[in-house]
């Protein structure tokens, strides 16, 4: 009986290398949202004293521009290998029906308060108090719902994230060096941006 099972095939090359990238892919993610996690951490407790804490809220919240934005291209990639039908990423399959509902949600409204955040910093004093009733607005909303999508990936951040920092699981996937010099270069960034654009705002920090 034996002799009439199908020998198992092993996996080719490009599979296991497809199979690999889905994995640096949702490292990648897993690593700048924890860097994330503690970023917006931080710009909430700068919230409890909005104003003796103003500048470090400016530049906190302009240093996750570039994190952000890295989160946004690793997701936008998974979503658009799945949907193009890539065997790797349909094997992996996609997040829970409600997360994929809340991602373009979140994701809108993260650039939202973003962008309404930074207009607040740059744009004519007549203009300001209409722009921070839309930052609030916004942020109100984005809050409710980057709850429920922390919520919804916490245990596989928690799980993805330390894999590119630990020496016996970092080697498993090339590239990690990469990797996790792409999320600190994001980091780098944000933090020049915000410290350029608070000695460009020092009138609306007064």
């Amino acid at each position: 009986m034996a002799s009439q099972l199908a020998p198992t095939r092993a996996p080719s090359r490009r599979q296991v290398l497809s199979t690999r990238g889905v994995e640096a892919n949702a490292r990648l993610t897993g690593s700048v949202a924890a860097v994330l996690l503690v970023l917006l951490a931080l710009e909430g407790v700068t919230l409890l004293r909005i104003r003796p804490l103003l500048a470090l809220h400016v530049l906190v919240g302009t240093a996750i521009i570039p994190p952000v934005l890295l989160k946004i291209g690793s997701t936008t990639y998974r979503f658009v290998r799945y949907y193009t039908g890539s065997p790797a990423y349909r094997r992996k399959g996609p997040p829970a029906p409600l997360l994929r509902l809340l991602g373009p949600l979140v994701v809108l409204l993260t650039l939202a308060v973003l962008a309404t955040g930074l207009a607040l910093l740059l744009a004519p004093v007549p203009d300001r108090p209409a722009l921070l009733r839309l930052h609030q607005a916004s942020f109100v909303v984005w809050f409710f719902v980057m709850a429920l999508h922390v919520l919804g990936h916490f245990l596989d951040t928690a799980r993805l994230a330390p894999r590119d920092w630990y020496w016996r699981t970092r080697r498993q996937v090339a590239g990690a060096g990469l990797r996790q010099w792409t999320v600190a270069a994001s980091l780098a960034v944000g933090f020049l941006l915000g410290t350029f654009l608070l000695t460009r705002s020092a009138g609306f920090l007064v």
